[in-house]
């Protein structure tokens, strides 16, 4: 074997040189290595902790506020004679802005890749980020916390965030509430919020013990992510936590947001809408994208890990809620079940129209819907839901982006929500990108590429206003 000549030395000693230092250049570019799990040995005190986070949180804010005015007109614009069932206000009107000098008849008729190409896709259509996505965690109106505050002395404000939607898009606060099993009573709520103070008073001689201790497990505070009693709380006090009607409000949902906990790294994590529970009786997957099987699987997966950001392990530390399946959990579901969907007087018993009592645009919005439409393909009646997950791929229409930390790429399969009193639960979509129906109707229109008229959309638009 020949000796390696000097020059061949130098060169193998410079190559061995540049790896190393691109691996270490690298290393250090990259960062930590991402985890799955929350931090449980907090370093840092917590009054550090919450002066960090309150001197950024203004900041914080106004991105967020300025990207909600870029994507959608915010001013307060309410139907005439469109209400829900305990009289509020429902809002009207395309609320998503378009690219300059492009209409939306123009853009339903380029294809998905044109659109894509061209950077059309409006941007009130991509995934809806939530305040502060990096951190994430449940969050509350105002109404909701400052009524909570008043009814039990228990704080939900965040020092570090508020909730970004004005109220005139959310569902009415307090919620009329409906049952099932005794649907002669009407709205049973007597226009309260009903809380761990008044359930008794409310509920009693209509349910049976154990659909009464059920509702009382649903108001009851348990601890949560950002509201408990360690120091990586979000809360300026130390918190007894949440309960499940914090965020579904009289059975129903007044929109509070969060961040699904299935989903690493975080900048993947979809906002989530919380959805009613009205009808939760006819549905048979829960979860937006967990497709949990029963309501009994979801109540205990809520406490157990979704309270926690997914994290089965800071849980531990904040203080888990070990719920018994055999007793509180099937009590809780057996509750859940009795929510049922507001009047639809306009309806038959198959859930369609009855021409006697129904506009003539609300029958011409039907035909759109069970035809041209094709809404109807995964909104089957009388619910208006095939309990099915669906993918609708939207993708198609944008490049990959990151959106104040939101890295949006894709949707993957989302829970098929039912549309029975769908006025009632604005905003819409599983991350409430969608303000009103009337958006709703231009999303699906440009996403199955329907191409509805103008008037289509309008009759569209009346005909799930009676659903």
């Amino acid at each position: 074997m020949k000796p390696l000549k000097n020059r061949t030395i130098v060169q193998i000693i410079s190559l061995i040189i540049l790896t190393v230092a691109f691996v270490f250049t690298y290393a250090a570019s990259a960062g930590p290595k991402p985890s799955s799990y929350a931090p449980v040995n907090i370093t840092e005190d917590f009054d550090s902790i919450m002066a960090r986070m309150k001197a950024a949180k203004p900041e914080i804010m106004k991105r967020q506020m300025d990207l909600l005015q870029e994507r959608y007109d915010l001013s307060d614009n309410p139907a005439v004679g469109v209400t829900m069932s305990r009289g509020k206000p429902v809002q009207q009107g395309v609320r998503a802005k378009l690219p300059d000098g492009m209409t939306w008849e123009k853009l339903a008729e380029m294809t998905p890749e044109q659109i894509r190409e061209g950077g059309l896709f409006p941007k009130g259509f991509m995934p809806l980020p939530h305040p502060n996505h990096q951190e994430g965690g449940m969050l509350f109106p105002k109404m909701v916390i400052d009524e909570v505050k008043k009814q039990e002395d228990r704080d939900l404000t965040r020092f570090d965030l508020d909730f970004d939607l004005p109220e005139y898009f959310l569902p009415e606060f307090p919620a009329a509430i409906y049952l099932t099993t005794r649907p002669d009573l009407g709205d049973v709520s007597q226009g309260k919020i009903v809380n761990i103070n008044n359930y008794y008073e409310l509920f009693n001689g209509i349910l049976n013990p154990k659909q009464i201790e059920g509702l009382r497990l649903l108001i009851t505070p348990f601890p949560q992510q950002q509201f408990n009693q360690t120091e990586d709380r979000r809360s300026e006090k130390p918190s007894r936590g949440v309960t499940c009607f914090d965020c579904h409000s009289n059975g129903h949902t007044i929109a509070p947001t969060h961040l699904v906990g299935d989903i690493r790294p975080q900048e993947f994590r979809h906002r989530l809408d919380t959805p009613t529970l009205r009808g939760v009786n006819i549905q048979r997957l829960f979860g937006s994208q967990r497709a949990l099987k029963s309501v009994e699987d979801f109540t205990e997966f809520e406490q157990r890990a979704a309270y926690f950001d997914g994290d089965h392990v800071i849980a531990a530390k904040k203080g888990i809620n070990i719920l018994d399946r055999g007793g509180q959990v099937h009590f809780m579901a057996e509750f859940q079940a009795l929510l049922d969907f507001p009047p639809a007087p306009k309806l038959d018993l198959f859930g369609k129209l009855d021409p006697s009592k129904a506009t003539k645009a609300e029958l011409n919005g039907q035909e759109v819907f069970f035809d041209k439409g094709k809404c109807s393909v995964c909104h089957t009646p009388p619910y208006y839901t095939d309990n099915l997950m669906h993918n609708l791929k939207t993708e198609r229409f944008y490049k990959p982006q990151v959106i104040n930390g939101r890295y949006a790429a894709s949707d993957g399969p989302i829970k098929n929500f039912p549309l029975r009193g769908i006025k009632e639960s604005p905003p819409y979509l599983h991350d409430g990108r969608l303000l009103t129906l009337e958006d709703t109707v231009e999303f699906f229109n440009l996403i199955l590429e329907t191409k509805l008229t103008e008037q289509e959309k309008k009759d569209l638009v009346e005909f799930m206003r009676a659903l």
